[in-house]
């Protein structure tokens, strides 16, 4: 049997301070990835410096796979980054969230056909989220209760997700009330199911998103899993600007209707990008 290759897949636009702390969390992972994948929605040059700087300064192999600035586009760069992902298995995340030394190590533990996983993350005010260093990731210390609580953290906050043992986790996952429901921050499934349901709904703005992408993984028959209290990451805190009531609504009646129908496979997905003549090399990228 060969050995399992991880993919990550995260998503970025225009925050390559952020950008930056993600990356040096994915560099001191316990179980590294085959390569790190930014799929950047039109950012700037920026963003490119930091990718090719990062390279040479993690070791990782960080690809970076960028589409022009034409509004929120975020599934269309989902579909793009999995068609150029080579490992058999992708974790999915967000370019604010970093994750914990044993982050993948979980992905990959949890991992099994049949299944896709979801987690979640520990939301951080902009004060905390603002004093990380890369210092304080690579020791872990960013993700211990007292250190957050010394650089502003809420004391009022619910810190259980940071605060479970190894042995308790797995007990929590099980005993959770929170639905299942995959989260684009922190999830994982096996590229041959993602291309099964023909990847992310490019007719979906922001707004419940990849939840509907879960649902079609489950209507395709793989079950959904919590790694909530294992798989843990820290969620950088940001202005949200792109919050659009009309869309959120017509996304969840699209959502439900894929629910209530049992649909697989998007009409509007990595095939159909495919058959427009997408390639590797169709975007060019910003120069750094």
């Amino acid at each position: 049997m060969t050995a399992m290759k991880i993919s990550v897949i995260m998503t970025t636009y225009n925050s390559p301070v952020w950008l930056e702390k993600v990356l040096w969390g994915y560099s001191c992972q316990s179980e590294p990835p085959l390569e790190v994948i930014v799929a950047d929605d039109g950012s700037g040059p920026e963003t490119a410096e930091l990718v090719a700087r990062m390279r040479g300064e993690t070791g990782l192999d960080i690809r970076h796979v960028w589409q022009k600035d034409d509004g929120f586009r975020k599934c269309r760069i989902l579909n793009k980054a999995i068609l150029q992902a080579r490992g058999d298995y992708i974790v999915f995340t967000d370019g604010d969230c970093i994750p914990r030394a044993d982050f993948l190590a979980v992905h990959k533990r949890r991992a099994e056909r049949g299944y896709f996983l979801s987690g979640s993350y520990f939301k951080l005010p902009m004060s905390t989220s603002e004093q990380i260093t890369r210092d304080d990731i690579l020791s872990g210390r960013c993700f211990d209760y007292a250190w957050l609580k010394a650089h502003g953290l809420n004391t009022r906050r619910k810190t259980l997700k940071l605060r479970a043992s190894a042995r308790w986790a797995p007990i929590l996952n099980r005993l959770t009330p929170t639905a299942c429901n995959l989260k684009g921050s922190n999830a994982s499934a096996w590229r041959d199911d993602i291309l099964k349901v023909n990847g992310f709904d490019e007719r979906m703005a922001w707004g419940g998103l990849d939840r509907e992408f879960g649902v079609r993984l489950e209507n395709a028959g793989i079950k959904p899993r919590h790694v909530r209290f294992d798989a843990i990451c820290i969620h950088l805190d940001h202005p949200r600007g792109y919050a659009d009531p009309e869309i959120v609504a017509r996304n969840k009646a699209l959502r439900l209707r894929v629910a209530k129908e049992g649909i697989i496979e998007t009409p509007q997905g990595i095939r159909q990008l495919t058959e427009s003549g997408y390639t590797a090399n169709t975007d060019s990228q910003p120069t750094p």
